[in-house]
């Protein structure tokens, strides 16, 4: 069975090589052609991908399956719209750098899409903190930070208004997130277990921000 993929660099090669299947790597650059041949050997063929007659010298119309990984999605797209209407390749998967172009290429009928900016990003999500005490971002050309603060159950600010808060001097809440939706707050505003409190802050009073929010 014939797997026919173009890589951007080693690392996806090597992976290709692992699989016990034949593949057959279809690389535009001479140099890093080369460069994988010498570590990979003959499965590496110095071609546009991007063109019917290279696919079909590479065996595409044998193929079970086509991946299409450059770093440009337009010629992605036209890889794997290639392979699949001139090579009748079965599956057909492209790397999607822009993740706002996943819904163009399943509308033309790409298989599958892999966005390494969505994975990346859901990486991210998986390691940040789900609620506590965050720190999110300094803002730039001023000694202040933006904090952010889940409200949990036996904390102090639970129950209580944002005017009660023990905040330190030019410290101030600009605004609390209540079930996904951005509220406005004031000194009255209650605060509820569950509420995302946006602190802005001068950095160096961070420890005292988080003792007030969080005990």
């Amino acid at each position: 069975m014939d797997e026919v993929i173009r890589p951007d660099d080693l690392r996806k090669a090597a992976q290709a090589k692992e699989v016990e299947r034949a593949q057959q790597i279809v690389e535009a650059d001479r140099r890093r052609a080369n460069f994988v041949q010498e570590r990979l050997g003959s499965i590496v063929m110095n071609a546009p991908a991007d063109e019917g007659r290279a696919q079909m010298e590479a065996g595409c119309s044998r193929a079970d399956a086509l991946i299409a990984v450059t770093g440009d999605d337009a010629k992605n797209l036209v890889i794997c719209q290639l392979a699949k209407i001139r090579c009748r390749t079965p599956r057909v998967i492209a790397r999607v750098n822009n993740p706002k172009n996943e819904i163009v290429f399943k509308t033309l009928g790409i298989d599958e899409t892999i966005s390494s900016t969505r994975v990346l990003m859901n990486v991210i999500e998986q390691e940040l903190p789900s609620g506590g005490f965050m720190p999110l971002m300094s803002l730039a050309g001023s000694a202040n930070e933006l904090i952010e603060a889940e409200i949990a159950i036996g904390t102090p600010p639970a129950g209580k208004s944002v005017g009660s808060l023990r905040l330190p001097s030019g410290a101030l809440v600009g605004g609390i997130i209540r079930k996904g939706k951005l509220m406005h707050a004031d000194d009255d505003t209650k605060l509820e277990v569950g509420d995302r409190v946006m602190v802005f802050s001068p950095t160096a009073s961070e420890s005292e921000v988080r003792k007030a929010l969080m005990g």
